[in-house]
């Protein structure tokens, strides 16, 4: 019993440590913000959306014109990668109900009311999804540099925004990070696996 009260006050004091760190940086980043990038902010924002629908569809596009089977397979993960992405934080963000910081915490000054709840970050997460498979298709400093700093500058712009806390953010770009290299690793375990029964079947 005793040792199940410590646990369960070690785990209350790092959860509201946490919280407190969360709410720190949003403050620090939220009320210090120069208000003439607000607009800017909301439009990077409002971008992520149509980039993240828009990457697959490129590489798709672009694949189909010059026949090559490289940039469909890219174009085909990247599709994966982003519906996934919707999906995974669809649920995430019904299942865990976060309130925004600024329903929390009212001296926030958010730009705009938003609807729905706020773990994780989904603005974020499919700026990062289209950012990495983009990355991942073209692995080129001159891609991957441009690529990352956008999908960053999207998670900045939520915080400037004062729309979602911290942690919001990073669990949206990890999440968004990681549904386009497990979208690579699925693809290439599922062509290896009709390879093989491919090769088993011209065998016999």
């Amino acid at each position: 019993m005793k040792r199940t009260l410590t646990f369960l006050s070690m785990l209350l004091c790092s959860q509201v440590f946490g919280q407190n760190v969360d709410i720190n940086i949003l403050k620090e980043i939220n009320l210090n913000r120069y208000k003439g990038a607000d607009d800017g902010m909301n439009f990077l924002t409002n971008t992520s959306d149509f980039v993240a629908v828009g990457t697959p569809v490129a590489l798709l596009a672009i694949g189909f014109i010059k026949d090559d089977a490289a940039l469909k397979k890219d174009g085909f993960n990247a599709a994966v990668a982003v519906v996934g992405t919707y999906a995974v934080g669809y649920a995430l963000k019904k299942s865990i109900d976060r309130n925004r910081p600024y329903v929390t915490y009212p001296f926030l000054q958010n730009y705009k009311v938003e609807n729905d709840s706020s773990f994780p970050s989904g603005s974020t997460a499919v700026a990062f999804s289209a950012a990495t498979s983009l990355s991942l298709s073209y692995p080129k400093w001159y891609v991957i540099v441009p690529a990352a700093i956008y999908a960053t500058g999207v998670g900045y712009s939520r915080l400037h925004l004062g729309v979602h806390y911290p942690s919001d953010v990073v669990a949206g770009a990890v999440m968004g990070a990681g549904s386009a290299l497990i979208s690579r690793k699925l693809n290439k375990i599922l062509i290896n696996e009709f390879r093989k029964r491919k090769v088993k079947k011209s065998t016999f």
